[in-house]
């Protein structure tokens, strides 16, 4: 770490915590050239994957898009937004779980109704009719079906 008074490469610990929950550690450093002491704060670099898009084209990894998926989903529905940040997290865990540097957005589509069938059926309902492109009333009728035999 260089020293931000006196750009010295030497410099040295004189206390660490975690902060944020755990998720950051806080370093107090002292520069052993100036004596000047400073703060750095450390994290994990979570790099999310590329999505491939339907069309070949591929765009960086966008949260907002999925939470404004499930949140049009749900809307108007007895869902909580504490359990739609959840499954946010749990789908961007799975997606960084699988190493790959790019997933296909039919992927992240199914983990989204996978997890849409969990929190609310009418919510998954709507998704599904709009990421599935039905039709007709009978591809509505057969995605009910499904829900019942589970």
């Amino acid at each position: 770490m260089h020293c931000p008074f006196c750009s010295a490469t030497d410099t040295k610990v004189i206390d660490s915590r975690l902060v944020a929950d755990g998720h950051q550690v806080r370093r107090r450093r002292e520069c052993t050239l100036c004596h000047e002491r400073f703060t750095t704060f450390e994290g994990a670099e979570l790099v999310m994957p590329r999505v491939i898009k339907r069309d070949g084209s591929r765009q960086p990894f966008d949260e907002d898009k999925l939470r404004g998926g499930m949140l049009r989903a749900a809307e108007k529905r007895p869902v909580s937004m504490d359990k739609i940040e959840e499954a946010i997290s749990k789908i961007k865990s799975t997606l960084r779980a699988t190493g790959e540097r790019e997933v296909t957005s039919e992927m992240i589509g199914n983990l989204m109704m996978d997890h849409l069938i969990e929190l609310d059926k009418v919510a998954y309902i709507r998704f599904a009719s709009v990421y599935r492109a039905f039709e007709d009333v009978s591809e509505f009728g057969e995605a009910i079906a499904k829900l019942e035999k589970k």
